[in-house]
């Protein structure tokens, strides 16, 4: 007969191994749950979406369920580790993996493509969303009235542009927008949809966006992954000398803040639409402040960024807003500079 205690122990054990200590698919610390026909430790979250998965993942609680010794035996020969040099081995290094606070469409996507799909126990040349052209329907948001009208894209290798038509397509694209600016981020509350997707990118120094869904989650997840696939093959072009490691933070990024500050200064500032932050080390600064002598301005927290040739000042409606901009912009000045940033910041310049 089984040792309740015993085994619960042997698990607890089993879960602090460096291996084990984080979720198997999201990298949550102190994951409290197994799969235990996988032999993986994951998060509270993640394990809601194996519960979707019962032809394929049993979840047990490593405290409160009861173990028996066959089943301790497994994890103890399988782990994350295993489960992760089996299910990730040929995982493409443009391919998003999923952090802790992620929407769920990409932890659910994640789990299912490595589990249910299998998609990384075996190396392919080709997968949809690796290539040359991606298109498909997404429900676009309108301009004008916010409504969702269904509306053709085409992500294509070949010029490095996505183009997105109206009804009549033989008039042409509505819009070609070219890769080399281009993001995208999951936005599901502000969009108003679980997969909703905003994708940015610049018009004449300017930031557009356009805010899309797909009422199916694995599509949406595939054209977020069609847009990094070819984002990384524009940068691999663009930065030949850079390593994937460089270029990977630079594939898409997901906004450490955004919203509206007040933009002041001397007064014969130059509107440039963008603000390069380059890193501390090469003369980038940032702090908060209660400047004096601002002339319009109804808002009054401070912020003061520094570049190498002139200063910021941005005036926030409270100090929470004030204290989230100064953080966010020291996260981004205390990361070194990347190749493709000397060539962002030396057009940004050229173009003052």
């Amino acid at each position: 007969m089984a040792n309740r205690e015993k085994n619960k122990k042997t698990l607890l054990e089993l879960v602090k191994l460096p291996e084990n200590s984080c979720c198997a698919d999201c990298g949550a610390a102190d994951p409290d749950w197994a799969s235990c026909t996988l032999g993986i430790f994951v998060c509270l979250n993640c394990s809601g979406t194996h519960r979707n998965l019962p032809s394929v993942s049993r979840i047990k609680s490593i405290r409160l369920d009861f173990w028996d010794d066959e089943l301790v035996q497994f994890m103890k020969a399988n782990g994350n580790r295993a489960a992760k040099n089996f299910y990730e081995k040929f995982v493409p290094v443009f391919h998003y993996q999923p952090q802790p606070d992620d929407c769920e469409v990409l932890r659910e996507q994640w789990i299912r493509a490595k589990y249910e799909r299998m998609e990384f126990t075996e190396e392919k040349t080709e997968r949809p969303y690796t290539a040359g052209v991606y298109e498909g329907m997404l429900w676009k948001k309108g301009k004008d009235n916010g409504q969702f009208l269904e509306r053709k894209f085409v992500l294509s290798v070949h010029d490095f542009t996505l183009k997105y038509y109206k009804e009549d397509e033989s008039k042409g694209p509505k819009a070609t927008i070219s890769v080399k600016d281009l993001n995208a981020t999951f936005q599901p509350e502000k969009i108003g949809h679980a997969y909703g997707l905003q994708i940015t990118y610049c018009v004449d120094d300017h930031t557009r966006n356009l805010f899309v869904y797909h009422k199916n989650g694995r599509e949406i997840v595939n054209w977020f992954n069609a847009i990094r696939a070819i984002r990384h093959v524009y940068l691999k072009t663009a930065f030949p000398t850079a390593s994937d490691g460089d270029l990977i933070p630079w594939i898409t990024r997901s906004y450490l803040k955004e919203g509206y500050m007040e933009k002041t200064g001397p007064l014969d500032a130059i509107e440039l639409g963008v603000v390069f932050i380059g890193s501390e080390n090469h003369g980038y600064s940032v702090r908060e402040c209660v400047p004096k002598g601002t002339r319009g301005n109804k808002w009054k927290c401070g912020v003061i960024v520094e570049t190498p040739d002139r200063q910021f000042v941005f005036m926030c409606e409270q100090e929470r807003d004030q204290r989230e901009w100064v953080e966010a912009l020291k996260t981004v000045i205390s990361k070194p500079m990347m190749p493709q940033d000397y060539t962002t910041e030396a057009n940004i310049r050229r173009r003052r």
